[in-house]
């Protein structure tokens, strides 16, 4: 985008030259070298209290996983010094916040370098990330998340429970704008209800995993490409509505708008909002 601005630039600057007005052009501003702060807050005295923990991050690269002693730790690496981090921590409320870019210039967007690497400990947690346009792999797995609220922009974004979470999830919320997501392992998120909110796009929810009780999910989409990965043997009944072109594999029954599985345990509930687009529905 900012290419696309330099030329109408300068061409409005040798106009104005030409009528005799003097004109100074925004710099070209070149991101300095990188530096890396290290994040680590500690765990709260009563590990068996609930930590509301909150996530705000703009664009870059963003990688959140399970694996520390801490409450959080991990790494900040940027080389835009407005980006430093701020980190908020006061009882069972933290925050980690990247700070806001006031640019002076034209940016050398190719050149800026921002990673957050973060690792979360197992406690119980209400999670909040607000994300921006970013790359974002998030695994879950193991953690103890009782609430999880994801919300960003044109994101290309993974998400993954690749073991199943240790409590009660009461809503998984996801609301993203024009991106690419894929979560893999929903299953095991061991949630009540979950929430995916979403403009055009391509995007794929895997309910693979333990699925330990009755779970609800309500999509709405724009003009996308949905895939819902549902396992054969797991009874669920699918809802559509929309302009969405629906296709589906063998082990469903299609009466109407709605697709069902038979099978045995707990059960799937799935109303899907769809524009337009296509509904794939697979095991």
């Amino acid at each position: 985008m900012y290419r696309k601005i330099i030329p109408g630039v300068l061409i409005l600057a040798l106009a104005l030259m030409a009528c005799g007005f003097q004109v100074n052009l925004p710099s070209v501003v070149t991101p300095g070298p990188a530096t890396t702060d290290q994040i680590n807050v500690p765990l709260p005295s009563d590990t068996t209290q609930t930590v509301d923990m909150a996530f705000s991050f703009g664009a870059g690269n963003m990688n959140v996983h399970p694996g520390t002693q801490s409450l959080v730790s991990g790494s900040a690496t940027y080389n835009i010094p407005d980006f430093k981090p701020t980190v908020t921590a006061s009882g069972t409320t933290v925050s980690i916040e990247q700070g806001n870019w006031h640019m002076n210039g034209i940016p050398d967007v190719s050149k800026i370098q921002n990673v957050w690497d973060l690792a979360l400990g197992n406690v119980p947690l209400n999670l909040t990330i607000n994300g921006g346009a970013y790359n974002a792999m998030y695994e879950f797995g193991g953690l103890s998340l009782k609430n999880l609220t994801i919300k960003d922009g044109a994101a290309q974004s993974v998400l993954d429970f690749s073991s199943p979470n240790a409590v009660d999830m009461a809503l998984l919320h996801y609301e993203t704008g024009a991106s690419t997501v894929t979560m893999t392992g929903l299953g095991n998120a061991n949630f009540n209800s979950l929430e995916f909110t979403s403009g055009a796009g391509d995007y794929k929810l895997d309910f693979s995993g333990a699925l330990k009780r009755d779970g609800s999910v309500h999509i709405t989409s724009g003009v996308s490409s949905l895939t819902l990965v549902i396992p054969a043997g797991v009874p669920a009944q699918v809802t559509t509505s929309g302009l969405a072109n629906v296709t589906y594999g063998s082990g469903w029954t299609k009466n109407g708008n709605v697709l069902t599985q038979t099978g045995s345990g707990p059960q799937l509930v799935v109303v899907a909002e769809l524009g337009a687009g296509t509904l794939n529905l697979t095991h």
